[in-house]
């Protein structure tokens, strides 16, 4: 999975690629040269008093290092030009891809995981993309190149570079085979962290309410132990890495000196040599080390990669068909016909033979209990999840076979919890139509019954909006989503009991000034209060995913026992009459 990953979305910047590998390639040279140069320094100018060559051999190696500085400087530059680009696209498939979920694959990922595989694990790819583009170019390069270089200062010497080199891979393996499933623990206890603590900043007044704080904390704090105790355990794992390359490294070094020295001694070597020897053996080392660092971070990134791409193969269960038909509804009747959902390994379906018509200009209302599945119904209508049977049309077409954005642009949804955008009133109004004038956001505020607060507010429609809309009442959510179904003017408006924070009266006036609004437009509005809807010209009542009954409200009243039951239950006799 992260081979492809890769091959993907770091396509589009092959040049870059290219680039780093030429300025890895003339980076490690020059650092391969500078320990010859060096030697010969040593051997030619130090040793026989040679000023001059000495000032010669230096400037030289002032040259090749300078070269080596600015290209490991502009390859690293063009390393994190390419990460931080491919990161950016990954992001954004990421986010394009969960925009076309369902509910059903939204709740089947959870909405904490969704996040983080949008940031920690598209970091951790950034970060392998930055040491790959640098170091998978660069340790083998500079292994295979200490290697030449150092049987050519001195072959008698090189058979420590056989114990030292396998000793070092040998031990990084060890220790990398271990932190490969520490490492998809981690992950996983990083997503339990953010569910955590998503529940309990959206859910704050509830916890404090039930004063539920110490729970709260409990929670929060077995999540975070079992994260830190695999981090611990990572982070154990990563602290033996330097010790071990430090010990081969300087058991080889003195090992080098001592029959380096003796070789001087008997006049085999000369100790411009022994430097130059022992600087490439340290090359060598470093770069066995750096690609263990690599082969240390590829799991995690593995593991990344594969959640990413888990996200990115799944596609939604709602798709538009390759072929849509237009939309021929205008005007839009909506018609469901025996449909049913169930959700998948459910034992029962949630909706089952659900039949009626929502002609334009009438107002259909949706009642039941408690689980009947109201919400779920009407979230057949703009696909937000498809009927399992039966099928639902909305101007005579089935939805299946209209394009999606289409057919959602032509409903105004108002959902059962009111949410609001960060930004301003203004702002959240033209969701519905980003061209609106401020005339037309001002009448849909008066329908809406929301002028009067909005006008209050210090700067009018220009007010700042909380993310959620925390900094307005539930009420007064409602009425501003209301209004930002209106402003788009759709030909079919779907209410989720979006009536159920205002107090009676204003819920009186609202619907009043909607039935003029929406008089060329399919209603539908699902309401657990039955004055919202006993004057609605159709009434559908749910028990257990069914159609107990239909009617209007006196039809209702007199044939249908679960509706005169829920009637009873929020009024008198006289006033249900």
């Amino acid at each position: 999975m992260l081979i492809r990953l890769l091959r993907g979305f770091l396509g589009p910047y092959r040049k870059q690629l290219a680039g780093i590998v030429v300025l890895q390639l003339i980076s490690v040279i020059a650092m391969l040269y500078l320990p010859s140069l060096n030697a010969d320094l040593i051997d030619e100018g130090v040793t026989k008093g040679d000023i001059g060559y000495i000032w010669t051999a230096g400037l030289r190696m002032l040259l090749v290092s300078g070269v080596q500085i600015i290209a490991s400087a502009s390859s690293v530059l063009l390393a994190a030009q390419a990460a931080m680009s491919a990161g950016r696209d990954l992001r954004g498939a990421l986010l394009h891809r969960v925009g076309t979920f369902s509910a059903r694959e939204v709740g089947m990922y959870g909405a904490p995981s969704l996040i983080t595989r949008n940031t920690n694990d598209v970091q951790q790819v950034q970060l392998l993309i930055v040491m790959a583009s640098t170091v998978a170019v660069m340790a083998p390069i500079m292994c295979v190149g200490g290697i030449v270089m150092a049987l050519r200062e001195d072959f008698g010497l090189s058979w420590l570079l056989l114990i030292a080199v396998p000793a070092l891979a040998l031990s990084m393996g060890l220790i990398i085979a271990r932190m490969v499933p520490a490492f998809r623990q981690m992950q996983t206890r990083l997503d339990e962290v953010n569910r955590v603590l998503r529940e309990q900043i959206t859910g704050i007044r509830v916890v404090r309410a039930f004063v539920r704080e110490p729970l709260e904390t409990w929670r929060f704090g077995v999540a975070n132990t079992d994260l830190t105790d695999i981090s611990l355990r990572v982070g154990r794992l990563m602290a033996l890495m330097f010790p071990i390359v430090m010990l081969i490294s300087n058991v080889t070094s003195v090992a080098v000196i001592w029959f380096g020295g003796k070789a001087i001694d008997a006049g085999e070597m000369q100790i411009g040599s022994l430097t130059a020897l022992l600087s490439y053996i340290m090359q060598i080392l470093m770069a066995v080390m750096m690609a263990s660092f690599l082969a240390m971070m590829a799991p995690r990134a593995a593991v990344s990669a594969d959640r990413i791409s888990e996200v990115l193969d799944t596609e939604s269960s709602v798709r538009s068909p390759e072929q849509p038909k237009p939309f021929r509804g205008d005007p839009a009747e909506v018609r469901m016909r025996d449909a049913a959902f169930s959700f998948p390994g459910a034992e029962k379906p949630v909706l089952r033979r659900i039949d009626f018509a929502v002609r334009p200009g009438e107002t259909t209302a949706i009642v039941g209990s408690t689980g009947s599945g109201k919400t779920t119904l009407l979230n057949l209508i703009p696909r937000l999840m498809d009927a399992t049977e039966g099928a639902v049309e909305v101007g005579g077409t089935d939805i299946r076979d209209l394009d999606l954005a289409e057919l959602r642009s032509q409903i105004g949804l108002v959902p059962q919890k009111a949410y609001l955008f960060s930004g301003t009133v203004a702002s959240n109004l033209r969701y519905g139509d980003p061209d609106a004038t401020d005339e037309q956001l001002w009448r849909c505020l008066e329908i809406a019954q929301a002028a009067d607060f909005v006008r209050a507010m210090p700067q009018g429609l220009e007010t700042p909006v909380a993310q959620g809309g925390t900094t307005v009442s539930g009420g007064q959510r409602q009425r501003l989503a209301i209004a930002r179904a209106l402003v788009r003017e759709p030909r079919v408006y779907l209410f989720d009991d979006s009536f159920s924070a205002l107090d009676v009266a204003t819920d009186a006036r609202l619907r009043a000034a909607l039935r003029p609004a929406t008089r060329n437009a399919a209603v539908i509005i699902v309401a657990q209060r039955i004055t919202t809807i006993r004057d609605a010209d159709r009434i559908v009542v749910l028990e257990d995913g069914e159609m107990a009954g239909i009617g209007t409200h006196e039809e209702l009243l007199r044939d249908c026992a679960e509706y005169r039951e829920i009637v009873e239950s929020q009024l008198s006799v006289e006033e249900a009459r």
